[in-house]
């Protein structure tokens, strides 16, 4: 379990004073001008060395995807890009970053931007998010009056220029090509890649995407070192990370805790548990709804990581935990995410277009139990069909809940189409 000396948010509840004083007293801003002074390789190698990966959702090494900006400018200016767009279902932990505690994320945009050649950088915020945009506004604007940005950003000798830019509440935002098309003023498609945003990114120019967290832990990486926060957790999970968990526990929270946790210790310590004890769990979303749910007897021994739950075809993804219990639906909860990503489909990409809406539409039968048995196979079908075919990585998410519910509880959706027949309640359903 993490101490409370080690958490890097530590005003993630809003108890103390999140105004540029405020932060300064707890050590933001610390420093900062002493580490640009070691120059870009240094700052990249730090984060390399942290074995940060990024908290967006795909868990890329941070400091591998700053390295791939250009050394020597061709004339292009570069950017860097933060992606604050949290949309999510089930994610709500760069908001609590925005909201009281601005000055970690604008700090490591700072510290970020040089160490990828940036003299701007741009936060696209959520549309929904109108007090965490006012808030983050505030502390940027404390930040220029303080000299932290702007000119000689914070006496560090590099011109830094901070934007924060509102969008109009996209879910296919938050894929950061689409972002970058948003930003520019068009609909958020996303692109193709190559070329890459490092290579061609916002207005054309090499452009680094990352998630808020990602870049709000990094000043404080530099600060206690790369081998601290590389003490946390199994290699190549390393660091402390922010779970946000919801659903049939008894105390929903967001908490920073040590990476590589158990679910069981995370729920106990923090949540007080689930509702109606460990034997009244059904099954957990570990990361987000766009990773596959995991049943009870998976969940219990889940160790909250990158590679442990790849292991057990599911992902940490934005460590998003959603709990349910006996009581659920679970084939309702797995439609209301078909039904999500039907309704946010952009539309570029013939499977994901067509795939999404078709796949909600046989969920629609299985929720009631009118589908046909031989349904559960084709949807399963669809699912791969639309699984990696896509630009983005929407038709993935839109695919893996239902692969996830097939794989776990397809006992469950073949129980509910008999008793449709039937009218007759099988063994395993009366238990």
């Amino acid at each position: 379990m993490l101490d409370d000396k080690d958490r890097i948010f530590t005003n993630l509840y809003g108890m103390e004073d999140r105004s540029l004083k405020g932060a300064m007293a707890r050590g933001a801003w610390d420093g900062t001008a002493g580490y640009i002074q070691q120059g870009r390789d240094w700052i990249v190698q730090q984060v390399k060395d942290s074995g940060l990966r990024g908290r967006g959702g795909a868990g890329f090494p941070t400091g591998l995807k700053w390295s791939f900006m250009p050394k020597e400018s061709d004339g292009r200016p570069s950017y860097l890009v933060v992606n604050a767009d949290e949309s999510e279902p089930g994610t709500c932990k760069d908001r609590e970053i925005m909201r009281h505690d601005p000055h970690t994320l604008i700090e490591g945009c700072l510290i970020a931007g040089f160490g990828m050649g940036a003299n701007a950088g741009y936060i696209y915020i959520r549309g929904e998010f109108i007090r965490e945009r006012e808030a983050l506004q505030i502390a940027i604007d404390e930040a220029y009056d303080a000299g932290l940005l702007g000119k000689n950003a914070a006496g560090s000798g590099w011109d830094f220029d901070l934007y924060l830019h509102h969008g109009a509440g996209a879910y296919i935002c938050g894929e950061e090509t689409a972002l970058l098309e948003s930003l520019e003023g068009r609909k958020g498609m996303p692109r193709m890649k190559p070329p890459f945003p490092a290579g061609v990114g916002l207005y054309g120019a090499p452009t680094t995407v990352n998630n808020v967290e990602s870049i709000a832990v990094v000043p404080t990486i530099l600060r206690r070192g790369a081998d601290w926060f590389a003490s946390f957790g199994r290699p190549n999970n390393h660091g402390t990370k922010l779970f946000g968990i919801s659903g049939h526990v008894n105390n929903p929270c967001v908490v920073e805790e040590a990476m590589s946790i158990s679910l069981e210790e995370l729920l106990d310590k923090h949540c007080g548990g689930v509702r109606g004890g460990w034997k009244n769990l059904k099954a957990v979303i570990p990361g987000g709804s766009s990773v596959p749910l995991l049943p009870a007897d998976i969940a219990k021994e889940a160790i909250m990581d990158f590679d442990w739950l790849r292991e057990q075809q599911s992902g940490l993804g934005t460590a998003a935990v959603i709990v349910m219990d006996q009581s659920t639906d679970v084939i309702k909860a797995i439609w209301r995410l078909a039904k999500f990503y039907k309704h946010e489909s952009c539309g570029q990409c013939t499977p994901c277009r067509e795939g999404t809406g078709w796949m909600m539409r046989v969920m629609d039968r299985l929720v009631t139990g009118e589908a046909e048995l031989e349904e559960i196979d084709m949807l399963l079908d669809v699912s791969k069909q639309v699984e990696g075919h896509t630009i983005c990585a929407l038709g993935d998410a839109a695919a893996w809940p239902i692969q996830g519910l097939i794989r776990h509880f397809r006992n469950e959706i073949e129980d509910r189409i008999k008793y449709q027949k039937t009218g007759r309640v099988s063994s395993i359903a009366a238990e």
